[in-house]
């Protein structure tokens, strides 16, 4: 089976967008919240993300995907300070608490909620998920991660994290008390608002999930009927093996990170064998690559936003920022000295991978990777006019079989708008993006397969009542 594109417009393979954001400051382009256009200040204005909703909404993205960490990145220099100081994902605010407004505003925009496995009982999580699936209308998929800050741990009363596998030991029976919650209490029907008898819920048909396990105990009921979606659209961002083991039997959205079109064809390719092998549609996942997009009506005036953008970069703010992902110190190293001084095999591979996008004989150091991560994180950039844009997506998703692009931002609102004034329509000129939405859920506008868990992933095995999946 082939998704790649053809020769012909009309048969290409459409695109797909996410917005990648977070309820903070600058989210992965430190210091360019001083910047004069920037709003990411805003981030406590419901009007600042009503506004972008709308935005995204107009642009056809699939969703706004909400980032989020339960902890500070206090690895630099041994303490918070300079996350504080640079406004480093800190102060950062709940992202769930953001949704509703966004949903009252649009009717197609998806949502993609993080939320970490480690530190909520799945209990009242659950009711979370299944609240925000009935505000939304079934728009809500839940970005599931394992945690990375120690100062998380430190501040939930645990010394450290658990070990790496561990973590996604313990996620594995999280979601399989969610899924008894979201998918087998109730059943469809239970709910039956009969007046003439006063009966608002059958009994028979709500249902103890009994579950008995490892790390959690959960006999009751789900406290919440049954939501547009039932479980929210699941996505995932592990890169590891036991993150794409993860991956390959619960999500349905992956994210991922990828500076060479030869690294991300292998990447996409090992999570789709991943998925076929665990007994789903290779294609059953969908698959967006981090990416920022600095574009403007020429070539000239992208390249002059870029220029003007890179003035603002904070490379302290990028120090704490990537000190806290390789889990290493880089206080103590010299910006100028050669990276193979950096004890850390994490910015060893780091550099290894942007080496293959500029394999010219270059010396890389330290300060070549702040400047990298500067502006959108350790994800590639594309600087260019929206023909230029456009030109190179296609040639991606041709060239690695992504899905499309999870788009981080310089500035905030404007790195959305311009690409929704100038790559979309492009795109659209070329075949290569929609010129509509999907109806009805998030699941279907993702996979136009219905509102609920396909029958070959891990969650329906855990249905209740007529629709129940054999297992």
């Amino acid at each position: 089976m082939t998704h790649a594109s053809t020769d012909s417009p009309q048969q290409r393979r459409h695109i797909r967008f996410n917005a990648f954001d977070m309820n903070c400051v600058g989210h992965q382009s430190p210091g360019l919240w001083r910047h004069p256009d920037d709003q990411s200040w805003r981030y406590k204005d419901l009007r600042y993300w009503a506004d972008l909703a709308r935005t995204l909404e107009k642009g056809l993205f699939d969703g706004l995907f909400i980032a989020d960490v339960l902890g500070t990145y206090d690895t630099y220099g041994g303490s918070s300070d300079a996350a504080l100081r640079q406004g480093t994902q800190v102060p950062v605010n709940d992202p769930f608490l953001l949704v509703s407004a966004m949903a009252l505003v649009t009717e197609h925009l998806g949502f993609g909620v993080t939320a970490g496995t480690a530190y909520e009982h799945p209990y009242p999580f659950a009711r979370r998920l299944s609240t925000l699936d009935h505000l939304t209308n079934g728009r809500v998929g839940w970005n599931v991660v394992t945690g990375y800050l120690p100062s998380a741990a430190r501040n939930m009363g645990n010394e450290d994290q658990l070990e790496h596998d561990e973590r996604y030991d313990h996620a594995d029976e999280y979601l399989e008390v969610v899924y008894k919650l979201l998918e087998g209490s109730w059943e469809d029907d239970a709910v039956v608002r009969d007046r003439s008898t006063g009966v608002f819920t059958d009994p028979s048909k709500v249902h103890g999930i009994a579950h008995d396990g490892r790390f959690f105990q959960v006999p009751g009921i789900h406290l919440s009927e049954p939501s547009p979606q039932r479980t929210p659209v699941i996505f995932q961002a592990g890169a590891s093996s036991r993150g794409i083991e993860f991956a390959a039997g619960n999500a349905e959205a992956v994210f991922v990170a990828s500076p060479t079109t030869a690294i991300l064809r292998d990447t996409v390719a090992r999570i789709r064998d991943a998925v076929e092998a665990e007994g789903r549609d290779r294609y059953s996942v969908r698959i967006y690559t981090l990416l920022t997009v600095i574009t403007g009506a020429t070539p000239e005036a992208a390249e002059a936003k870029h220029e003007d953008y890179k003035e603002y970069a904070s490379h302290e703010g990028a120090l704490v920022l990537l000190s806290g992902w390789m889990g290493i110190d880089l206080s103590q190293y010299d910006l100028d000295a050669p990276i193979g001084d950096v004890k850390s095999n994490a910015i060893q591979s780091a550099v290894a991978n942007l080496q293959q996008s500029n394999d010219d004989g270059h010396v890389w150091t330290l300060r070549d990777i702040v400047e990298r991560a500067g502006i959108g994180g350790l994800g590639p950039r594309l600087v260019g006019s929206g023909a230029e844009v456009a030109e190179e997506l296609i040639s991606w998703v041709e060239e690695t079989d992504v899905d499309g692009f999870n788009l981080a931002y310089a500035i905030t609102p404007g790195t959305f708008e311009d690409i929704v004034e100038y790559v979309v329509p492009e795109l659209r000129s070329r075949g290569a993006y929609p010129e509509e939405y999907q109806p009805g859920t998030l699941r279907n506008k993702l996979f136009g397969a219905g509102d609920r868990l396909p029958p070959d992933h891990r969650g329906s095995r855990f249905r209740v009542g007529d629709h129940a999946v054999a297992s």
